[in-house]
């Protein structure tokens, strides 16, 4: 792998591995496969996934959060979704050097159609480290910075800002603040990265090398990128933080992401 996080052919590498976990980490993982082995079993349950900075290797104690992506042999139930809390919840509590827990739960059908290959096939193949199960990455197939990634990758930022004013807006509490602005920083840093990846050519998970790549082409947004960054490693409660990111830097990225990319094909 180069140093754009590119294959010697050009394709994007995966960019994580079991092997690059932190020791500290280690034992969250292996109670995360024990208890996610022992809710879904093999009836429910095709594969799971790492993605992350655990299994980049960049997580830090305390800070960083578990990040789980498990693909069911059916659509998600509700009591998927409950089981999936359950764990989240279990974890969270057994191990302080993890500040929260996310599962995403997808069937293999979505994951694998061609409508997603660009999305969340990418997501599995180049952001996803195998856990459990066969390893759907080898059903997709090699992929390279281009526009048509960055475009359904991120190019419906537009259609998530209306329901992050919602968010904001409901938010009573600096927990409940924070929470939505680690989730808007990443989302704002990464859809930053994508708007500039296919001039760059090549790919990069980290926050703040994403920021310093997209201020090369927006240098007067640059330092708004790297508030962006920031918060999604250290969340604020700071609700004029969360303003700027969503009613200022938002809807500017939306629109000069339109215009370089177009928009994301609509899902059902």
């Amino acid at each position: 792998m180069d140093g754009r996080g590119l294959e010697r052919d050009g394709t994007i590498a995966r960019e994580g591995a079991l092997d690059r976990v932190p020791a500290a980490f280690l034992p969250v993982v292996d109670a995360a496969r024990a208890h996610i082995t022992e809710t879904f079993g093999g009836a429910r349950l095709h594969s799971a996934y790492l993605y992350g900075s655990i299994p980049r290797g960049t997580a830090t104690p305390g800070v960083s959060d578990l990040d789980l992506q498990l693909a069911l042999h059916e659509e998600p139930t509700e009591t998927d979704r409950a089981d999936a809390k359950a764990i989240e919840a279990g974890l969270d509590r057994a191990f302080p050097q993890i500040d929260g827990v996310g599962i995403l739960l997808t069937s293999t059908c979505v994951l694998l159609r061609d409508l997603e290959r660009h999305d969340a096939g990418f997501f599995i193949a180049c952001l996803c480290t195998p856990l459990l199960g066969p390893d759907l990455a080898e059903q997709l197939p090699r992929y390279r910075p281009t526009a048509l990634l960055a475009r359904e990758t991120n190019g419906d930022l537009a259609l998530v800002l209306p329901r992050w004013r919602a968010q904001a807006v409901a938010a009573t509490t600096d927990a409940d603040r924070r929470t939505l602005s680690r989730l808007v920083g990443r989302r704002i840093i990464r859809t930053g990265f994508t708007l500039i990846m296919p001039r760059w050519g090549g790919w990069t998970s980290d926050l703040d090398q994403s920021a310093e790549l997209f201020g090369r082409y927006y240098p007067e947004r640059a330092e708004q990128m790297r508030t962006a960054a920031s918060i999604g490693r250290t969340p604020s409660s700071d609700p004029v933080v969360l303003d700027m990111l969503i009613d200022d830097l938002g809807p500017w990225l939306a629109a000069e992401y339109t215009a370089v990319h177009g928009e994301k094909a609509p899902r059902p």
